[in-house]
């Protein structure tokens, strides 16, 4: 906060039974040349803490001066003064036992509250010279420190490239700003991702899986920040062109037949198997033990998707040959 003169102790007087201060408040005129300027330190404050409104290019051959709680300089506002020859602090209506002035005019706020925000007069009075009186403001902008924020989402389980979702940033918290990650990293440039006036509403339109999260955000304000967990939507898609293991079909008679299927798809495909337009089975294997010549064709996996109502499927020619050691000769069975 810079370096400080030490604060008067010789004594305090309260406000009232004091002539000085009526004597003070004869002199007071608006400002002419005088440059004198108050800075708060720090300029933005979370409630709490402490502030000093400092004061710069403080006049030369001064008598007193006088701090103010708000624009209004009369009694009922007046914070605290200081005479220059006695060393003399006089406190007024407005005191709060938090405020500490300093010789050199600034003056400490300790512990502020939600109340002590405003602007603050200090009028100067010089010595000799009754008709010059210089006055400024300030005023303390209070900051809270922000709360965990947490996001609400108007659908956390959209179908996928089908629909718009809302993620917002809650609470809404009065001067701060809203920032958005997804994955960790800034918003991606993508018209899917658009934002609100105040960025504290995220809207998806068309979410898919590349989209789908995890999102964060955050609430900030110049004295704090904090962001939420984070949330990824439960994106209901596919499925998928189902892919059938092992992808090769070739088989020898009395070999045992197992294929399995598989589909990328949230929820979970329901799976089912035809063998040459013939229903076989449900569930994402068929085996058959000890195939036959009989069991050769077209096999199809089929998937389907009730949340997005989506369907897929793959097939695969399943050849089965003859065992050998017939006891025929080569050639004379011409159906084999």
């Amino acid at each position: 906060m810079g370096s400080l003169s030490a604060p008067p102790s010789t004594q305090r007087i309260t406000w009232k039974g004091l002539l000085l201060t009526a004597s003070l408040l004869n002199f007071w005129n608006p400002p002419t040349t005088a440059q004198v300027m108050i800075e708060a330190q720090p300029p933005k404050i979370s409630e709490g803490k402490d502030v000093l409104l400092h004061v710069h290019n403080l006049p030369q051959n001064l008598t007193g001066y006088i701090w103010y709680k708000g624009q209004m300089t009369d009694h009922y506002h007046y914070i605290t003064s200081y005479v220059v020859d006695n060393q003399i602090i006089i406190s007024g209506p407005a005191y709060t036992g938090r405020e500490t002035v300093y010789s050199n005019a600034s003056l400490l706020i300790q512990n502020v509250t939600q109340e002590d925000t405003g602007s603050y007069t200090l009028h100067i009075i010089k010595r000799g010279d009754e008709t010059t009186g210089v006055t400024g403001h300030f005023t303390v902008t209070l900051h809270l420190e922000t709360p965990k924020p947490s996001i609400s989402s108007s659908n956390l389980n959209p179908r996928e490239a089908m629909e718009v979702v809302k993620l917002t940033c809650d609470p809404e918290t009065p001067d701060a700003s809203y920032l958005w990650w997804m994955n960790g990293q800034n918003l991606p440039v993508t018209p899917r991702l658009q934002l609100s006036k105040t960025n504290r509403t995220l809207f998806l339109y068309g979410v898919t899986k590349y989209i789908s999260g995890p999102y964060e955000c955050e609430i900030r304000n110049p004295v704090s920040a904090s962001r939420s967990d984070p949330v990824t939507l439960n994106l209901l898609h596919g499925p998928d062109l189902p892919s059938i293991y092992p992808s090769f079909a070739n088989y020898r008679s009395g070999d045992n037949l197992s294929l399995s299927c598989f589909a990328d798809s949230n929820p979970p495909a329901q799976y089912s198997w035809t063998i040459n337009g013939m229903f076989q089975l449900s569930g994402q294997k068929l085996s058959i033990p000890h195939i036959t010549t009989k069991h050769r064709g077209l096999y199809a996996c089929s998937v389907r998707n009730s949340a997005t109502g989506k369907e897929s499927s793959r097939t695969i020619t399943v050849k089965v040959s003859a065992p050998s050691g017939t006891g025929r000769l080569p050639g004379l069975n011409p159906l084999e």
